[in-house]
């Protein structure tokens, strides 16, 4: 009988290869057993920490690298493994504490120099920030003070222009087609089309209420990330948003897939030709901490200016927070709340114009995941919170509702049904960041019955350029 440490040791080697195929939760899953066999054995930890960093599970991957820490304090990878998911979260002063000391345990070691340096940097550019910002009572829109008449259109442009200010069908199609063959659009009409949806958005409240009559259909999709080529992909097997094809849009439009800039326009395009056509969510990556770290920020310097940073930031905060479809199905980025009782009309009075806090109802609808335990636990995240059936079948009957459909979780299948079916999460990236290898799915919704249809898809050819390519120096670093 083999002893156990040799067992546990056999258990790793699979849980690695099956890290290597981009498997990461076969490989928790295995790590896990392994750490049941030995759990003293600080590799093991560490190595399920990096696999939950990759599933952005980063609360998770915090608490393991500390356990690594706490068997073996000269173990320098369970230090870096958690400054890294620090870094993730934005947490740059924590991460800070983590490298310094990966630097004492291998002060030869280029690599943990190079790591270090890039998070002194960030630090250092955090204290600026904090120093020259403006207390945000003191805030003024930055879109008021933007006047497209005086931005010229030169004569060899030859893209598509807003005529008048309607933004037109045949506009966004000849946008759309720029966008495919990698083309930009002028900055003034970006411009119009960005100014127009704040508009727009800032009229509504914070819960939409949505219609769809009977014999007609609707369609949720989840997370786009930035990824413009499947979203093209999404309308030529769905069709284009329309008043005879409404489309909501739950979430996360950008970061991590380095066609954000062309994702949000047309999204944002399509809201201005025909407002009821197409609804947007709030999701946690639309905020100025993960624009500055998962590349949206850079993207948009890039392709556009320093200008449009601060706009994309201000519009961001005139999302909606949650919709609900016919009295039935309430639709939410991330999902539920610490405590029960939480009304419609709760989340109807959230004051949204604001950067997402770290606490409260709008931070847990941004950022909550379910689990498959009744009641509730600590998010893997380390941020919102898990939640169980029960938490999700008494939110339904409290508020007379039957399904809560939410995002914000990549799933192999592009989608996933739990807690006896009140709950499914959908997922509109297939084979997110070029190395997931999942579908993606939208749901389609015809009335009367409300049942979901669930569509899956596969990732279809971009071209050549990287997920994450405008991302932050260090997390390019340790991707």
């Amino acid at each position: 009988m083999p002893s156990m440490a040799s067992q546990a040791e056999e258990i790793k080697q699979q849980a690695n290869e099956a890290f290597k195929a981009n498997k990461f939760s076969q490989a928790i899953d295995l790590y896990t057993k392994a750490i049941e066999l030995n759990g003293e054995n600080a590799v093991y930890w560490a190595n399920r920490a990096f696999a939950h960093a990759k599933l952005e599970e980063y609360g998770s991957a915090i608490q393991d690298a500390s356990k690594a820490i706490e068997i073996d304090p000269k173990y320098s990878k369970g230090y870096y493994r958690r400054g890294a998911a620090y870094l993730a979260m934005g947490k740059f002063k924590e991460a800070l504490k983590d490298f310094q000391q990966v630097k004492r345990i291998c002060p030869n070691d280029p690599d943990a120099s190079k790591k270090l340096k890039e998070c002194e940097k960030a630090v250092m550019k955090l204290k600026f920030e904090e120093a020259i910002s403006v207390p945000t009572s003191k805030q003024v829109s930055v879109a008021e003070s933007i006047d497209v008449r005086t931005i010229d259109v030169e004569p060899q442009y030859t893209g598509p222009r807003i005529e008048g200010d309607v933004v037109t069908l045949d506009f966004v199609k000849k946008m759309l087609d720029d966008f495919k063959n990698q083309k930009m659009l002028h900055k003034r009409y970006a411009f119009e089309i960005v100014l127009k949806t704040r508009e727009i958005l800032m009229a509504l409240p914070s819960l939409v209420d949505i219609n769809v009559p009977d014999g007609k259909h609707f369609t949720v999709c989840g997370d786009v990330h930035g990824q413009f080529y499947d979203l093209l992909n999404i309308f030529e097997l769905n069709g284009l948003p329309s008043e005879e094809n409404p489309y909501l849009f739950n979430g996360d439009f950008v970061d991590r897939g380095s066609f954000s800039v062309e994702v949000i326009l047309t999204l944002f395009a399509f809201k201005c030709m025909s407002p009821s056509a197409i609804h947007l969510s709030r999701g946690n990556h639309e905020s100025k901490s993960m624009n500055k770290i998962y590349g949206f920020e850079g993207e948009v310097r890039s392709k556009l200016s320093d200008k449009f940073v601060e706009l994309f930031a201000e519009v961001f905060c005139h999302l909606p927070l949650a919709h609900v479809i016919n009295e039935k199905i309430f639709v939410v980025h991330g999902g539920l709340f610490s405590t029960d009782g939480v009304k419609l009309s709760d989340i109807r009075a959230i004051n949204r114009f604001c950067e997402p806090p770290e606490e409260g109802l709008m931070c847990e609808i941004l950022w909550s995941d379910p689990q498959p335990n009744p009641g509730r636990g600590p998010s893997k995240r380390g941020v919102g919170l898990s939640f169980g059936g029960d938490v999700t079948k008494r939110f339904l009957k409290d508020n007379s509702l039957d399904l809560v459909v939410r995002s914000h979780e990549v799933k192999d299948e592009g989608y996933e049904i739990e807690h006896d079916g009140k709950l499914i999460t959908v997922f509109s990236a297939p084979n997110y960041c070029d190395q997931m290898g999942n579908k993606g799915a939208f749901i389609r919704f015809e009335a009367p019955t409300m049942e979901p249809k669930i569509v899956t898809f596969s990732a279809v050819p971009h071209p050549d350029v990287k997920p994450m390519a405008y991302a932050s120096n260090f997390l390019r670093m340790f991707n």
